[in-house]
């Protein structure tokens, strides 16, 4: 059996690893509570490699506020940098291979084309700089490494677009959303999918890679494409990015390719709104609201 550990496995990616661990029959898997799997600790995490032994380690563990992160940048680079890199580095000590997270906000986003792994990433806020910033320290420290860069994460688990909007759609007459910013949803449970699949290929491929569902909508579309499959009556009214001015620039346009995973891994990818609607269906099943 290959022996998994997860870090930050409370979180959401964590929980829908967990999930879908159990649907595939997956039972070696180590899920430590996040004191005793601190990235910022790496005497603590050379200690718990050693304990364990995992043949593979999946980094869930993230700063992901993307607005606040403008103001706790020390903070963002902690997680998403030096503990990426302290991670990597246990990793290299104890011979594990390391699955790390990523994301679309790498790109500045400001050209329609789809996005390749070699296009040149130049993040436009502070989130997505200390996220550059710990895909290079993984691959300065680890050969044995898989970096997948993900975008617009969702799922039936912790806090996300598609729960936002299923409770705001819940208590108000009208919304309006960003109609002006592009890219594809990703539901947390088929990349969960892809990590396995990964890990079961045994395969030595290692580099960095991009996964999202098949696709491309804007903020305005997923949501009306939420309202719709959840039969939720709320007008949504599309308004430009300047409307709704945050703390952190976002990419206009950030719709990743796939083609290197899907070949590399002989896999499909699912539609996003199909994804949607299973997710939806997830929500309404188990009332995770």
């Amino acid at each position: 059996m290959i022996k998994i550990l997860i870090i930050g496995a409370g979180g959401q990616l964590g929980q829908c690893l967990k999930t879908v661990a159990e649907r595939r029959n997956i039972n070696e898997i180590v899920s430590p509570p996040e004191a005793e799997a601190n990235i910022l600790d790496q005497s603590g995490l050379n200690a718990l490699l050693a304990k364990e032994k995992p043949k593979f380690v999946i980094n869930c563990a993230a700063y992901t506020a993307v607005d606040k992160a403008e103001d706790e940048a020390d903070i963002a680079k902690a997680v998403n940098e030096t503990g990426a890199a302290n991670l990597a580095s246990a990793c290299a000590a104890h011979s594990a291979t390391l699955i790390h997270v990523s994301t679309d906000f790498v790109f500045e986003g400001n050209e329609v084309k789809l996005l390749i792994e070699d296009d040149v990433a130049k993040p436009i806020n502070v989130y997505g700089q200390t996220k550059l910033d710990g895909e290079i320290a993984v691959k300065n420290c680890l050969d044995a490494h898989f970096i997948i860069r993900t975008s617009w994460l969702y799922s039936e688990y912790a806090n996300n677009f598609v729960k936002t909007m299923l409770k705001l759609g819940a208590e108000r007459d009208e919304l309006g959303i960003i109609a002006d910013q592009v890219g594809t949803p990703t539901y947390a449970i088929d990349l969960a999918n892809i990590i396995f699949d990964i890990i079961q290929s045994q395969s030595t491929a290692y580099g960095l890679y991009h996964y999202s569902n098949e696709g491309v909508t804007s903020w305005y579309d997923f949501a009306k494409a939420i309202f719709e499959i959840s039969e939720t009556n709320v007008k949504a009214n599309p308004i430009p990015g300047s409307a709704y001015p945050t703390k952190a620039k976002r990419p206009a346009f950030s719709v990743m390719d796939k083609s290197k995973i899907k070949q590399t891994f002989n896999i499909e990818i699912p539609y996003w709104r199909n994804s949607l609607e299973a997710c939806i269906q997830q929500i309404n099943n188990s009332n995770k609201l």
